[in-house]
């Protein structure tokens, strides 16, 4: 990685989700920020310690940009929408599959992922 240090990525990407909620609505930021962003920093914690190390804060200001219920009605919006992606499969599409394994862990990310946004409470040990 370049001398950009791992929370400035996160920090960003929070400020760009800012400004598309204004213009765009609840529902843009949340693709945006969640089924984007985050996903792929949750993608990069699993294998690298220092951006494991941002992950709760990522989560925390995700948290703070969007209502408990926004975040339901959006996550409830991806989980359909990865659903008819897998459903929707054309022969050319075939040849990029995502392997089981791949698969398994993208669905375990984003269930840790959905679990943390919508938990009442956020602690530490």
């Amino acid at each position: 990685m370049s001398a950009r240090k791992h929370h400035e990525i996160w920090i960003e990407q929070c400020e760009a989700a800012r400004a598309i909620k204004a213009r765009y609505g609840p529902k843009a930021a949340f693709d945006y920020v969640v089924g984007e962003k985050l996903m792929n920093f949750a993608r990069a914690a699993s294998k690298h310690p220092e951006f494991a190390r941002e992950f709760p804060r990522f989560i925390s200001e995700v948290r703070r940009m969007f209502t408990p219920q926004e975040m339901r009605t959006h996550i409830a919006q991806l989980e359909r929408e990865q659903g008819e992606k897998v459903g929707d499969v054309s022969e050319e599409d075939e040849l990029f599959r995502e392997s089981s394994a791949a698969a398994t862990e993208r669905i375990r990310q984003f269930t840790t992922v959905k679990e943390l946004l919508t938990a009442t409470e956020l602690g530490t040990s």
